[in-house]
Parts: C-alpha cells; sequence; structure tokens
C-alpha cells in the first residue's frame, strides 16, 4: 500500500479509532483485573467502604452496563487524545481563513503535515498570496486611473486655455489689422491640433490597454513592413534634416501581426526618434533575427536618455525631457502606446542608450513556418 495513502487524513482518523478501541480495550481489562483482586483481597473484612460500593454496583446495576459505559468513556477520551492534532491544526487553519477573509489582512498557514490539511493550507497560502497580489492591482489601478485622469486634465487644459484665449482676444475685437487676426488664428489653430493629438493619443491608449478588440492578427512579411515605412518616413525626416540607414541582416522574417497597430507602433517610436535625434541627424533601423524572434532596432544619435529616466519611458504620460518645446513636448504617450501594441503581439520593447546613441528594440516571435525553416 503506497506509503502516501496511509499518511492521509483518512487513515489517520481510521488509526486512532483502532488505537481508541485498544486502548479502552486495555483500560477495561486492566480495571476488571483490579476489581476481581480487590474484592479478592478484601474477603477478610467486607466490610471495608470501596468493597461494599463495588458490591452495591455489580449487585444493583451489573458490571455489562458499567463496563460498557466506560468503554465507550474511554475511547471517546482516547479519540479525542489521538486526534488533538489534527482537529487543533484543523482550529490553525480555520482561522487562518477567517483573518484571510478580512479585506486587506495577509495570513500565511504554516504547512506542517503532507496530508490533505497539509496541501489545504498550501493552496490557502497561495490563494492569499494571490488575493493580495489581486488588491494591489486593484488598488495600482485606481491610483494609474487617477494619475490618467489628472494627467488628461493638465494635458488638455494647456492647448485648450491658449485655443479660448486667443479666440476671445479676437471676439473681443482687440486686434488692430488683419495680419493680426490671421496670426492668432494661425496659433490657435495649431493649439488645436496639438489638443485633437492629444485626444487621439489617449483613445488610441484607451483601446490598445483595454483588450477589449480582439488583434486581427496575420501572417506579415517584416521586412516589407519595415522598408515601406521608413520611405513613408522620408518627408517627416526630410523636415527635421534628418536621413535613414536601413541595415537588413536576414533574408526573410515572417510574423503574426496585425499590420495597423504595427503601423501605429512603428510611427511613435520613428516620431519619438525625429523628435529626439534631429541633432544627430540619422536614423537607423536594423533588422536580425536572434533564434525564434524578428528583432527590429531604431537607433538615433541625439541626446542621451538619463539612466534615471530610462525605465520609465514606456510609462504613460512620462517625458524625459521636461521643457514641452514644440519638438519634444509630445503627449507623453507614444511610447505607452508603442508599448501596449508590442504586448498585444506577444513581444517584447526595451530602450537602452549612451552618450552615442538611444537604441528602441523590439523583438516578436518569429511564425511557426518561419521558425521552422531557420532549424
Amino acid at each position: 500500500m503506497n506509503a502516501k495513502y496511509i499518511s492521509t487524513i483518512r487513515w489517520k482518523f481510521i488509526w486512532a479509532f483502532i488505537l481508541s478501541m485498544l486502548s479502552g480495550a486495555i483500560l477495561l481489562f486492566g480495571g476488571y483485573r483490579l476489581v476481581n483482586s480487590l474484592l479478592h483481597m478484601n474477603t477478610s473484612s467486607p466490610s471495608a467502604p470501596y468493597s461494599l460500593v463495588l458490591k452495591w454496583i455489580i449487585n444493583h446495576i451489573g458490571s455489562v452496563p458499567v463496563m460498557t459505559a466506560v468503554g465507550i468513556i474511554s475511547f471517546l477520551v482516547f479519540f479525542f487524545l489521538y486526534t488533538r492534532k489534527v482537529v487543533s491544526y484543523l482550529e490553525e487553519i480555520t482561522q487562518g481563513i477567517q483573518q484571510i477573509t478580512k479585506l486587506g489582512e495577509s495570513h500565511r498557514i504554516e504547512v506542517r503535515t503532507s496530508d490533505e490539511l497539509g496541501v489545504l493550507a498550501e493552496n490557502i497560502n497561495i490563494m492569499s498570496e494571490r488575493l493580495q497580489q489581486s488588491l494591489l492591482e486593484e488598488r495600482k489601478a485606481i491610483q494609474a486611473k487617477n494619475e490618467l485622469i489628472t494627467g488628461v486634465s493638465h494635458d488638455l487644459r494647456t492647448p485648450l486655455t491658449s485655443v479660448l484665449g486667443y479666440l476671445d482676444y479676437i471676439e473681443q475685437d482687440r486686434c488692430r489689422e488683419e495680419t493680426e487676426v490671421r496670426y492668432y488664428v494661425g496659433i490657435a489653430y495649431q493649439k488645436a491640433l496639438v489638443l485633437r493629438k492629444l485626444i487621439d493619443d489617449l483613445f488610441e491608449y484607451t483601446r490598445v490597454n483595454s483588450g477589449g478588440l480582439p488583434l486581427a492578427a496575420e501572417q506579415l512579411d517584416l521586412k516589407a513592413f519595415i522598408r515601406q515605412l521608413a520611405e513613408e518616413a522620408v518627408p517627416e525626416l526630410a523636415r527635421a534634416g534628418m536621413a535613414y540607414e536601413l541595415v537588413d541582416h536576414t533574408e526573410s522574417l515572417w510574423i503574426q501581426g496585425a499590420p495597423y497597430e504595427l503601423l501605429r507602433a512603428y510611427e511613435n517610436l520613428i516620431t519619438n526618434a525625429v523628435r529626439y535625434g534631429r541633432e544627430g541627424k540619422k536614423l537607423e533601423i536594423v533588422l536580425t533575427r536572434e533564434g525564434d524572434e524578428a528583432v527590429v532596432r531604431i537607433s538615433n544619435f541625439g541626446e542621451m536618455i538619463a539612466e534615471s529616466d530610462l525605465p520609465h519611458i514606456f510609462e504613460r504620460f512620462y517625458r524625459a525631457e521636461r521643457s514641452r518645446s514644440r519638438y519634444t513636448g509630445g503627449s507623453g504617450l507614444g511610447l505607452a502606446i508603442a508599448k501596449g501594441i508590442v504586448e498585444r503581439h506577444h513581444g517584447e520593447i526595451t530602450a537602452q542608450s549612451d552618450v552615442n546613441r538611444t537604441d528602441f528594440i523590439t523583438r516578436f516571435p518569429l511564425s511557426p513556418q518561419e521558425s521552422l525553416e531557420n532549424l
């Protein structure tokens, strides 16, 4: 018989039952012999008090009922003694569950046995850890929601205040010439464009991170996709006085991806590289294959990202550059959107920066057929 099966709660109670029966039987046998000895020893003095009591019990109640009652009581006492550890451990688990059910209170039950109670305690500990993690994530979600509302309110208020200010200036006929009116209208228009861009980014971030819409993935040639995207970025690069260089070390890179989603992600990465790397005059895109992953590295050669800022650049509304100029004052959502899109494709995005260059590296699992061809 399996030793693990014997150590179960069922067998522990069976053994406690058997031992209680044996212990009760031994106690009855010993008591019976003791009573007989006392009766025989006191035949010379039959008037002894305990002798009279024993004889009265035997004559009026009978030895069988007495032995039956003593046997039942002794069995219950021994059964309680043999099972007290199990019952005590069960009570400890019950108290632990009561503490865990109190909102926000953490408790860990010591795993003492390998039986069902030990397994139960271990599972309760796992449940407690997951509950604490869920509560922590809920608190983080509430905090994130509050931060999102605060960030959106601040970033929407700034351009909106400017638009309303210039329009109010025009509305009150303070402009002396038509050229002045056109100047203020132009500024208001630019601020309105910033406002629309922020709203679009906000909706895009919410859509990507909500996970509500399924990802319409298809077989995608990542090489051709990146080449086309780089060509389409030429006008933007030209306006910034930059050029791009595409380095391709692969024969083919096929992945499962949603073209529109990836288009938005890489547009954000290229826009970020142009915004912060125009001083370097060049954008470098490198395509490689590492194991079963397709790797795309987008690099600029502008000012490095501070080491303290690097872990946070993919957080929403985080700006490593604080000036908010018209070149570097983006919505703070572009990299967060890119990260959300890459992760929806089961990929990974990282960043590294030094005094010479800043790299944004994306990794995607190759499509199954592509992975087999790579073996």
